[in-house]
């Protein structure tokens, strides 16, 4: 398996593991703990986040949006047998560009949050113009 197939499933990981800080940082729902995360309705129980973990959903979902792009840039420069040193180097890149990413969201940072984005997909485009 190549660097960059490992950076897809990163890719396809962040997301959860995003959300997963959310979760664990309220805990579990139990009789005790009325408030904490509720695992027989997790959706309606994120639309009553606020802070951090509210943003951390909110990043979750964009992790899942990028994904598409991400994995075809991908599967694509490797069908094309483009260089494969450039697509692992450009798939390192992404993940890099989406742990900022990550990270701008949760400290409220939208402006520098924005540009990261931005970064994020011209990678994808440049490991698409591979192909």
């Amino acid at each position: 398996m190549t660097i960059a197939n490992w950076c897809v499933l990163a890719a396809c990981v962040l997301p959860v593991v995003t959300m997963g800080m959310a979760k664990a940082s309220v805990g579990m729902k139990s009789r005790k703990n009325a408030a904490g995360y509720d695992n027989s309705n997790p959706r309606a129980w994120a639309t009553h986040l606020t802070g951090w973990q509210a943003r951390a959903n909110a990043a979750q979902s964009n992790g899942f949006e990028a994904l598409p792009l991400f994995i075809a840039a991908v599967v694509l420069a490797q069908q094309a047998h483009a260089d494969q040193s450039r697509i692992d180097t450009l798939a390192m890149a992404f993940i890099g560009i989406r742990l900022v990413y990550i990270a701008m969201y949760l400290m409220d940072l939208a402006t520098l949050r924005s540009l990261v984005w931005a970064a994020g997909f011209a990678v994808c485009i440049g490991i698409l113009s591979l192909a």
